[in-house]
């Protein structure tokens, strides 16, 4: 009978074991997406290098090269940026690895993991909110980027077509 307790037991430990180390599987899932929403940004940013690059080529005059330049370093700095996320992410990730790697581990010698796992898996969640922060300023960075395009390019069709105050339109006409 006690065999059985004994048995019964070791399998009781042996599920905990495994229902703990499912936070960290779960947290690598989470990054990985993460990673996947990194590296289309990525990809997003480096579509729009070439665009800018071929516009850089054909540019007319000075002003425009000028305005292209400054897209390709702002384009630069977010790249930048995206990289740093995707590190952080990878570095988060392999933290968490190495957390479920300690529970397991942890198993055979209690005491001397305990330590250890805290420490990855802190590192881990550390990583990730730290990718998390960077993607978010180079997000903010993209919508700035887009907001000061829109207005550039505001600027160039108000420059090309001026509006003509002295035309007599029905909005003047009762003033």
């Amino acid at each position: 009978m006690q065999d059985d307790f004994g048995l019964a037991r070791s399998i009781d430990e042996v599920a905990h074991v495994i229902q703990v180390a499912l936070t960290p599987v779960f947290l690598l899932s989470g990054i990985a997406s993460l990673l996947g929403v990194f590296s289309s940004r990525l990809a997003r940013v480096a579509d729009l290098v070439h665009s800018v690059s071929d516009k850089l080529e054909q540019a007319p005059d000075a002003g425009r090269r000028a305005t292209l330049q400054r897209r390709l370093k702002f384009l630069r700095r977010r790249s930048h940026l995206l990289d740093s996320a995707v590190i952080l992410g990878a570095v988060g990730g392999g933290a968490t690895c190495m957390a479920a790697l300690l529970l397991f581990v942890g198993t055979l010698r209690n005491q001397a993991v305990v330590t250890s796992l805290f420490a990855a898996f802190g590192f881990a969640l550390i990583c990730t909110g730290s990718a998390l922060a960077t993607f978010l300023v180079e997000v903010l960075m993209a919508s700035r980027g887009i907001r000061d395009q829109v207005a550039a390019i505001s600027e160039e069709v108000e420059a090309a077509d001026p509006p003509d105050l002295g035309s007599g339109d029905a909005s003047t006409a009762g003033a």
